[in-house]
C-alpha cells in the first residue's frame, strides 16, 4: 500500500501511475483515515484557528488531493474504467464531505471562534474563512435533524451522481455522431488546417493511416475542433445543417438522453434549498456569491441586454443583407450564420480566423503570452519537461520564479491538445494544491493544471492556432495566475479558495483583453514558414474587426444566464412549469432565430448540470464588468508606455491576484481601481455604446 501513487505526498503526482486499479485500493483507505480524523478533531476541537480550522484542514488535505486527482484523470483520460472507479466511491465520498459538512461540534466550534476571546487576533482573511465556513455548514444542512437530515444526505448523493451521469452522457453523445465524406466537392471551402483534422480524424477512427487532407476521406465530428471550422467555412449547407441538427439534439434519445436528469437534478435543488429555508435555488446559490440575489442578477441582464439587443437586431439585418447580396438561396437558417458571419468578416475586413492561423504556431504563442506575464507581473516561466511524470506525451510542465529574485513561485502542468476519444471538451483549470505557509516557515508553493482543446499539431507543424483558441489559452492562464502568484499564506484563502464565484472569472477574463492587441500581436506571431510575424495590415484589420458581431455575441451569453437563474429561482410556475419553458422564455427574449424542433440545447448545458455554474452562469457576464473595467485601467495609465503598463501590472498583480479570497471582492477591486465596478467599460470594448 505504501507504494500506491495516490497515498503519496510528494508534490508531483506519479500521474504514469495513477489508475483505476490504484484508485481503488487507496480511497476506501483514505476516506477510513480522514474519517477517523474528524471524529478525533470532533472530541477535541478548541476554538481556535489552529484547533479548529486549520487542524481540519490538515485532517482532509490527503483524501482531497486524490479524490481531486481521480476527477482530473476522468477528464483527461475518461475510460469505462475511471467511470467505474467514480461510480463505486462517489456515494462514499459524499457522505464523507456531509459528514464533516453538517459536524455540529466542528459547527459550534466555529462559533465559539467568532465569539470568543480569539476572534480579536485574528487577521481579515482568517476571518472572512471562518464566516464563510459558518455559512456554508449553514447551507450543507448543519442546522438538520432527523429526516430531514437523511433526506439531504440522499439529495446530495443522488445529485453527485447525476451530475456525473449527465456530464459523461454529453461526452458520449458528441463522440457518438460523424460523417464520413470521400467526395471533394462534400468538403469544399474548408482551409487546409481543418481538412489535416478531418482526415487524421477518419484515420484514428478507423484506425489506418491512408486518409490524408489532401484526397481524404474525411471525419467530420461534433468535436468543437471539427464542428466549428465545418460551420464557418463548408459550402455545403445541407452539410452544415445535418451537424447543426446532430449537434443541438445531443443526448436527447437513446441512452445517452439527458432529459429525465437535468428534471430530476432541478427538482432535487428545489428541494434541497427548501430543506434549507430558501424558497429557490437560486436564493441557496447566491446566498455565498457578490450579486447575493436574483433580483442583482436581473437587474445586470436588463442593463446589458437593453445596449446589446438593439445593436444584435442590427448585426442580423446587415448579414440578412450580405448574405443575400452574395448568393444566399433563401432565408438564413441557423446553420447559415456562423458562415454568412465569416464571409462578411471577410468582406469588410480581409481576413478570417484560418488566415492566422500560420501566424500563430503554439509555441510562439506561449512565449508571448509567457513574455506577457512577465512585462506585466514580474514572473519568469521556464519549461521543465520531465521533472514530473504526466498523464500523456503532448502534456508540458513549467516553472513560475520571481523575475527578479529568482525565488520559485509555482509550477504548472499544460495539456493543451484535444483528444476526443479520451479528454472532456473545452477548457479548464484546476490545482493540485495552493499555497500553504506551514509553522516550520517553510511554503508549500502552488501546483495548477491548465488543459485545452486546440487542434493538435499536424504534417510535421506545430499546433496552428485561432484567435479564439489564442483567447482560450490567456482566459485559462488567467485562473492560473491568479491562484500561483497568491500571497496568501493559509490554504483555505490563497488563490481562487474563498473567492466568490460570480468574482472567479475576473482573472481569467481579464487576461483575454491582451491577447490580440498590436503589440501583443506581434509577440504572438511568427509564421510557420517564414518567421514572421503578422503583417500591420491584418494587425490593423483585427483591431478594425474587434467589435463585430458583438451584439449577437452578448445576447447569446445572456440567453444563457437568464436561461440559467429562471431555471433556478422561476421553475416552476405558470409562466414557466418545466425546464423546457424557461429555454423557450429566454429564446423569446434573447435569440433572434428561435430555436428549431428537436433542438434540446439544455441537455448538453454542462455548466449548470455538471459543471457548478448552477444559478451562476451569469458570473461569465458579472466577471466580465470586473475585467474590462480593470483593463481600463491600463488604457488609462497608458497601454503604450511600458513603465506606466508595468506599474499598473504590479499594482493589479499585488491586489487581484495576491489577495485571493482573503479579501472580498469588492474590496479587492476597489484595492486595485480605487472605485466600485462600472459596466462602461464593457459596453465600450464590445461597441454597445451609441457613440461607437
Amino acid at each position: 500500500m505504501s507504494e500506491n501513487p495516490f497515498l503519496s505526498r510528494e508534490r508531483f503526482p506519479r500521474f504514469d501511475r495513477l489508475t483505476p486499479a490504484a484508485a481503488r485500493e487507496a480511497l476506501p483507505v483514505l476516506i477510513a483515515e480522514t474519517e477517523a480524523k474528524v471524529a478525533a478533531l470532533e472530541k477535541q476541537c478548541e476554538p481556535t484557528w489552529d484547533g479548529r480550522v486549520a487542524a481540519l484542514t490538515d485532517a482532509l488535505e490527503p483524501f482531497s488531493r486524490a479524490w481531486h486527482l481521480v476527477g482530473h484523470m476522468l477528464g483527461v483520460r475518461n475510460s469505462d474504467d475511471w467511470r467505474a472507479v467514480e461510480g463505486e466511491l462517489q456515494p462514499h465520498v459524499v457522505r464523507l464531505s456531509l459528514r464533516v459538512a453538517q459536524s455540529r461540534p466542528l459547527y459550534d466550534a466555529l462559533l465559539a471562534l467568532r465569539g470568543g476571546p480569539a476572534w480579536a487576533s485574528l487577521d481579515e482573511g482568517r476571518r472572512r474563512v471562518v464566516e464563510s465556513a459558518i455559512r456554508d455548514a449553514r447551507d450543507a444542512g448543519v442546522g438538520l435533524d432527523g429526516p430531514a437530515r437523511e433526506r439531504f444526505l440522499e439529495i446530495a448523493t443522488r445529485l453527485s451522481e447525476l451530475s456525473t451521469k449527465f456530464s459523461n452522457n454529453t461526452l458520449d453523445a458528441t463522440k457518438a455522431f460523424a460523417l464520413d465524406l470521400d467526395d471533394p466537392a462534400d468538403v469544399a471551402g474548408l482551409p487546409p488546417a481543418v481538412l489535416a483534422l478531418c482526415a487524421a480524424a477518419w484515420n484514428e477512427a478507423h484506425e489506418a493511416d491512408s486518409a490524408t487532407p489532401e484526397a481524404g476521406p474525411w471525419r467530420v465530428t461534433l468535436e468543437a475542433a471539427i464542428y466549428g471550422p465545418f460551420q464557418q467555412y463548408a459550402e455545403r449547407a445541407d452539410l452544415r445543417e445535418r451537424l447543426y441538427r446532430a449537434r443541438a439534439a445531443r443526448a436527447s434519445s437513446g441512452p445517452t438522453d439527458n432529459t429525465a436528469i437535468l428534471s430530476e437534478i432541478l427538482a432535487l435543488r428545489r428541494e434541497q434549498a427548501s430543506l434549507l429555508g430558501f424558497p429557490t435555488y437560486a436564493r441557496l446559490a447566491l446566498d455565498s456569491r457578490m450579486a447575493k440575489t436574483p433580483e442583482a442578477v436581473y437587474a445586470m441582464i436588463d442593463r446589458i441586454g437593453a445596449a446589446a439587443l438593439p445593436r444584435a437586431r442590427e448585426e442580423l439585418a446587415a448579414l440578412r443583407a450580405f448574405a443575400a447580396e452574395n448568393g444566399a438561396p433563401g432565408e438564413l437558417r441557423h446553420w447559415d450564420l456562423a458562415y454568412w458571419s465569416r464571409r462578411r468578416l471577410e468582406a469588410l475586413y480581409g481576413y478570417s480566423s484560418e488566415t492566422l492561423r500560420p501566424y500563430l504556431p503554439f509555441p510562439r504563442v506561449l512565449d508571448g503570452l509567457f513574455g506577457l506575464a512577465r512585462e506585466l507581473f514580474g514572473v519568469a516561466i521556464e519549461p521543465c519537461d520531465g521533472l514530473a511524470p504526466v498523464w500523456h506525451p503532448d502534456v508540458r510542465l513549467f516553472r513560475v520564479r520571481d523575475a527578479e529574485s529568482g525565488a520559485e513561485l509555482a509550477h504548472f502542468y499544460l495539456d493543451p491538445y484535444s483528444r476526443p476519444a479520451e479528454k472532456q471538451g473545452g477548457a479548464w483549470m484546476d490545482e493540485i494544491c495552493n499555497r500553504a505557509e506551514r509553522p516550520d516557515g517553510s511554503v508549500r508553493l502552488p501546483l495548477a493544471l491548465l488543459c485545452c482543446n486546440q487542434a493538435p499539431p499536424s504534417a510535421g507543424k506545430p499546433s496552428l492556432m485561432t484567435l479564439g483558441e489564442v483567447d482560450t489559452l490567456f482566459h485559462e492562464f488567467g485562473h492560473a495566475l491568479q491562484g500561483m502568484l497568491t500571497r496568501v499564506g493559509i490554504p483555505e484563502a490563497a488563490g481562487i479558495a474563498n473567492v466568490e464565484w460570480d468574482a472567479v472569472e475576473l482573472a481569467s477574463q481579464f487576461l483575454e483583453n491582451w491577447h490580440d492587441l498590436p503589440a501583443q500581436l506581434r509577440a504572438l506571431s511568427a509564421h510557420v514558414g517564414t518567421g514572421e510575424p503578422i503583417p500591420e495590415d491584418l494587425i490593423a484589420k483585427i483591431q478594425g474587426a474587434k467589435t463585430y458581431n458583438q451584439g449577437l455575441a452578448t445576447v447569446r451569453q445572456l440567453r444563457f444566464a437568464l436561461a440559467d437563474m429562471d431555471l433556478h429561482e422561476r421553475v416552476p410556475c405558470a409562466e414557466m412549469p418545466d425546464a423546457e419553458a424557461a429555454w423557450a422564455a429566454a429564446s423569446a427574449r434573447f435569440a433572434l432565430l428561435p430555436p428549431l424542433p428537436g433542438e434540446r440545447f439544455l441537455n448538453t448545458f454542462t455548466h449548470i448540470f455538471s459543471g457548478g455554474y448552477a444559478a451562476g452562469y451569469y458570473s461569465y457576464m458579472w466577471a466580465d464588468i470586473l475585467a474590462h473595467d480593470a483593463f481600463a485601467a491600463f488604457e488609462e495609465a497608458g497601454l503604450d508606455d511600458p513603465a506606466a503598463r508595468a506599474a499598473t501590472g504590479r499594482r493589479y498583480a499585488a491586489t487581484v491576484l495576491a489577495l485571493g479570497g482573503s479579501r472580498a471582492p469588492a474590496d479587492v477591486f476597489r484595492d486595485f481601481r480605487g472605485r466600485d465596478p462600472d459596466p462602461a467599460a464593457l459596453l465600450r470594448h464590445k461597441g454597445l455604446t451609441s457613440d461607437e
